[in-house]
């Protein structure tokens, strides 16, 4: 029989809702299921601002791996700085967080790359997070996760729990765990604008980022210091390194005065036919 004695939370989290998931879930399984049950303790490994050293987690770890969707896959600043963790055949619990439109691939590519570096994956889920491009003015699921999705991700990180006390967890297959579909109109009209948007751009390509406004800033420093993947200039926080930048908008939330904005089509295009609110889905 395997036991398992430590928990870790390994994510990339931008704007913050990839790892209000993780962490939750990881609270799930933590919380012990009966008087006898050891309590474990859950550990935290952020890859958002720095790749950490290669390293290898032991087999009685459980690790809750999750990273946010960019146009259907992992984000692959993501996938690039989890590629430096390994597992030693432990189990593992692959999250994705998505801006309620679709995950797509997003959950098999996790699956693929956690068995890669030596996980087990026993559990899956798909939870909705307010997406990079949200605004006020162009909403998309605005606030989640919210309470009742925490409370969903806890409940799913207590059946993990479950499933790891019966001592040999059977292992998953992610792509079996299927999308919530959007109403069909919805997509269509996305598709159409999608199509209409790509041979815009190729006769006028536009590069689209966040900008900063000058005359508001105060050079606080926080958009460069919460950006991933340091595409704005301590002393120059106006300036977005087009070479560098994901999009992911954490500068844009982040800022106190409001002097960042990202105005970009997709936004009012998923705005307008991603409204109606989707469920977290799971695999056990």
């Amino acid at each position: 029989m395997n036991t398992y004695d430590s928990i870790r939370t390994l994510f990339f989290s931008p704007t913050g809702t990839t790892k209000k998931v993780a962490e939750a879930i990881a609270r799930g399984i933590a919380a012990p299921i009966c008087e006898t049950a050891p309590a474990l303790v859950p550990q935290t490994l952020d890859l958002t601002h720095a790749a950490k050293p290669a390293a290898t987690l032991p087999a009685g770890c459980v690790t809750v791996i999750a990273a946010p969707v960019y146009g259907g896959h992992v984000a692959p600043t993501a996938a690039g700085r989890l590629s430096g963790i390994h597992g030693s055949g432990g189990p593992a619990v692959v999250v994705v967080l998505y801006g309620n439109r679709a995950f797509e691939h997003a959950l098999t590519e996790l699956a693929g790359l956690a068995r890669r570096q030596g996980f087990e994956p026993i559990a899956a889920a798909a939870f909705v997070g307010e997406h990079s491009y949200s605004t006020p003015e162009t909403p998309i699921a605005a606030g989640r996760p919210d309470a009742e999705d925490l409370v969903a991700a806890e409940a799913f990180g207590r059946a993990v729990r479950q499933k790891l006390e019966t001592g040999d967890p059977a292992p998953i297959d992610a792509a079996q765990l299927k999308d919530r579909r959007a109403p069909s109109l919805s997509t269509l009209r996305f598709l159409h604008f999608v199509l209409r948007y790509r041979r815009q751009q190729k006769r006028h390509p536009v590069v689209y980022l966040p900008e900063g406004d000058a005359e508001r800033c105060t050079q606080c420093g926080r958009c460069a210091a919460i950006c991933p993947v340091g595409a704005i200039p301590r002393g120059d926080e106006t300036r977005t390194d087009p070479a560098r930048c994901i999009r992911c908008c954490a500068c844009v939330k982040a800022c106190p005065v409001g002097a960042r904005t990202f105005h970009t089509p997709f936004a009012e295009a998923l705005s307008r036919n991603f409204f109606r609110r989707k469920e977290p889905v799971t695999l056990l």
